[in-house]
């Protein structure tokens, strides 16, 4: 049927609304609004020390076994006694006790702690923003982030960004598979829209396209 003919018969808005509605999406369903700021902070899932963090590694009443490390991006550390010993992967309390073991054939029932001073994240918690932004970048995920924290780090949108069209890739671990989410960038950055900010997950992918005029 023509459009004109779509028109008389009181379908325009109807045709409008739909053709904006696939423009903005692309058909993609949409993740839940989440708060500018969270109303009750719940920790986020035990962070994975991943390559390039910086650790500080306390060995109680040893002070000559503590030591400042960076992990090498061989996924290992070198402290006093010990040599290459894997920490990629391992959180925090998991490392501590595998120094533990290892120091117990030098010192007796030794108590060690683990502080992540300076952390990069494993690429599985990293959030990665690609395409049209200021400055594409991966950044360490951390408890409660939302969309709205993850584009001020990387600066906002660019020029030519159509930000309502970006999609948020997020692996689903339940079904071992991706699902693909509509954003509306331009609407949370540009006009305000609190519905648009949603609350992100570790590996979650950002892509933003170009405007097409």
């Amino acid at each position: 049927m023509p459009m004109h003919a779509l028109a008389r018969n009181g379908a325009g808005p109807v045709l409008a609304l739909l053709l904006l509605s696939s423009c903005a999406g692309g058909g993609r369903p949409q993740l839940p609004p989440a708060s500018y700021v969270a109303t009750q902070e719940q920790p986020g899932e035990e962070y994975v020390i991943g390559p390039l963090d910086q650790l500080n590694i306390f060995v109680w009443r040893n002070p000559e076994l503590s030591a400042k490390v960076q992990v090498r991006p061989d996924g290992r550390i070198t402290t006093p006694l010990i040599n290459d010993m894997p920490a990629v992967g391992k959180t925090p309390a998991m490392l501590a006790d595998d120094l533990k073991l290892a120091l117990g054939e030098y010192i007796k029932d030794p108590i060690v702690s683990v502080i992540v001073e300076n952390f990069s994240g494993t690429f599985s918690q990293q959030i990665r923003i690609v395409g049209a932004t200021a400055k594409p970048a991966s950044i360490p995920y951390r408890a409660n982030m939302t969309l709205l924290d993850a584009m001020i780090a990387v600066g906002g949108l660019s020029e030519f960004a159509a930000g309502n069209r970006a999609k948020l890739i997020r692996y689903d671990r339940t079904t071992g598979k991706q699902k693909e989410y509509a954003v509306r960038l331009s609407s949370l950055l540009k006009n305000g829209d609190s519905s648009a900010n949603v609350k992100l997950q570790p590996g979650d992918v950002i892509i933003i396209p170009e405007s097409m005029f």
